[in-house]
């Protein structure tokens, strides 16, 4: 079991320090937040591969973090004496777990455990070509900022080169300079993954489907079929195969000894018998009769997550898995994650997502949240709550988690005429703000602990349905905040729903308003808008008229703009 991770300057993380829960952990952020890079990272550390090939052979200049990099260059340029960049995995391994063979104090903490750890430095065999790239760079980056200095003095002159007097070379390492070396904690260069430690990696988004199914299905054959039946099978197969040369191929061979010279030696086409061709290789996964590789995508990869989690359901005691959702339906990924809940049991998973019914499913006590290279956990969410959204399947959970700012309202036509009241004011549309608008009736409890729980910037909006704002503010007020969180109750005296606060915000145009939502002269407007609430919202929110607004709603919108000036 993993008991820390450690990650210095590896691609989005100049320092990222995770204490992981030894059973499953749901890892969400935004899109580049690092999720994908964890998962590689640790694998890398356990398994000594990258993209299925030795650490050495897959390191770039990409690997590095390039505020890092450009930090390094900027104080060489500065003629300053600093370390080169280097990046450092570490995964602590729990004291009492296997591989203890890996145990030591080898580590940036000195602590007595199990462990791997990768390290990328400067080779000491290169540093006199490292320096000598490093001067030349910096000289380069010198002499191209120099250049666009003189030209931007110098506006109404032509450049000589177009263009590259404006250009600034990028930072890059020099990484044929580097090496990395894969050690356990014992300071023991490691050359393979230990025996005892197991580790199943499940990425639908990346890996050949085809190649990792057949090698999946290898390994089903493996556990389901005994050594006496399978040496049986071999035993047939070799004797079809003989048969197969003896009838088939004897004229051929006849022909070859007669026409053919080949200095006294013997030439014969046969089939093989190596262990190469045995009959295994010859089996491939079909689906509903058609070979694996001409199923449909979706298909392709529920088949493979079955087939990869049974090859390895004996003895993984760890499991990566990238998206599971991926080109799934909402049925299949149903079942897809009640076998990794039923597999994973006993073992630690990590598990990447997109998806609020991942999230949802599994639990949001997992939920670590990423962002800014800084990892998130939530343990103050009450059972009830935690228990809720396990329930709600369908709750857009996830885009709670990931917005910067929310906007909880009570159906879409307070939607539609929050998003134009705010398109009114501010001229942008909300999203451009970083601003998510939920429609999410009155079921804004639940949501606003969960956002009190993420330090989440919130704006609750809802009808005062006759009561006074403190009657529905007093029940959730231990989640709001005066600086964050916030709920604006419209006032009783200008009537309970939406409708009548927009007739009587614009009580002065009620003939324009009137016209706008399609009502008759004769009829009464609140009536008409109240029995066709979606529809006059719509056509409020599509029209090129400025209404004026509800005072909560006007209230909520200052206080976005004070939310976004504090920023």
């Amino acid at each position: 079991m993993i008991e820390r991770i450690f990650i210095k300057n590896y691609r989005q993380f100049q320092e990222l320090e995770f204490t992981p829960d030894p059973s499953l952990n749901i890892i969400v952020g935004d899109n580049e937040a690092g999720k994908t890079t964890l998962l590689d990272a640790i694998a890398m550390a356990i398994e000594g591969r990258s993209n299925g090939r030795p650490l050495g052979e897959d390191l770039n200049p990409y690997w590095f973090n390039t505020d890092v990099v450009d930090d390094y260059f900027d104080q060489r340029i500065q003629n300053k004496n600093v370390e080169p960049p280097f990046i450092l995995i570490e995964v602590y391994m729990s004291k009492t777990d296997q591989p203890q063979t890996l145990r030591g104090r080898v580590n940036s903490r000195s602590e007595d455990c199990p462990g791997f750890a990768i390290e990328v430095k400067v080779d000491p065999e290169y540093i006199t070509e490292f320096e000598k790239y490093v001067r030349d760079c910096c000289s380069l980056i010198k002499d191209a900022k120099n250049a666009t200095f003189k030209t931007s003095h110098r506006a109404s002159e032509t450049p000589t080169v177009s263009g590259s007097l404006n250009y600034t070379p990028r930072h890059t390492l020099p990484t044929e300079y580097y090496r990395v070396t894969w050690r356990g904690f014992d300071n023991r260069v490691l050359y393979r993954r230990p025996k005892d430690m197991n580790i199943l990696v499940l990425n639908n988004g990346t890996t050949k489907l085809g190649q990792r199914a057949n090698y999946s299905s290898k390994q089903l054959f493996k556990e389901c079929i005994d050594p006496k039946t399978n040496a049986e099978i071999s035993v047939k197969h070799r004797q079809e195969r003989n048969m197969l040369t003896a009838e088939l191929l004897a004229s051929i061979n006849r022909e070859i000894s007669e026409t053919h010279d080949h200095f006294g030696d013997r030439l014969t086409l046969e089939i093989d018998q190596s262990s190469a061709s045995s009959w295994d290789t010859a089996v491939i996964p079909h689906v509903n009769g058609l070979p694996f590789s001409d199923a449909g995508q979706g298909q392709q990869i529920i088949v493979q997550t079955s087939l990869t989690l049974s090859a390895m359901s004996r003895n993984p005691q760890l499991i990566l898995i990238e998206e599971p959702e991926s080109h799934l339906s909402h049925t299949s990924l149903f079942h897809v994650l009640e076998r990794i809940e039923r597999l994973s049991r006993g073992r630690q998973v990590f598990i990447t997502t997109h998806s609020s019914f991942v999230l949802n499913r599994l639990g949001l006590k997992h939920l670590k949240l990423l962002h800014n290279g800084k990892i998130t956990t939530f343990s103050d969410l009450s059972e009830e709550t935690e228990l809720y959204f396990q329930k709600q399947t369908g709750y857009d959970t996830l885009r709670m988690v990931l917005a910067r700012t929310l906007v909880i309202v009570e159906g879409p036509s307070d939607e539609l005429v929050f998003r134009k009241a705010y398109e009114d004011r501010f001229a942008r549309k909300p999203e451009l703000d970083w601003i998510d608008i939920l429609a999410q009736g009155t079921r804004y409890a639940r949501a606003l602990e969960l956002c009190a729980a993420l330090d989440r910037n919130v704006v609750v909006l809802r009808d005062n349905d006759g009561q006074s704002a403190a009657h529905w503010t007093e029940p959730v007020s231990q989640f709001l905040s005066d600086s964050t969180r916030k709920l604006f109750v419209s006032d009783p005296a200008h009537g309970k729903t939406l409708e009548p606060q927009m007739i009587y915000a614009n009580h002065a145009r009620v003939s324009d308003l009137k016209a706008v939502v399609g009502c008759s002269p004769d009829m009464e407007l609140n009536t008409y808008m109240t029995h066709n609430k979606t529809t006059w919202a719509l056509r409020v929110a599509v029209s090129n008229s400025e209404f004026a607004y509800p005072d909560y709603i006007n209230q909520a919108l200052d206080f976005l703009k004070d939310l976004a000036q504090s920023e």
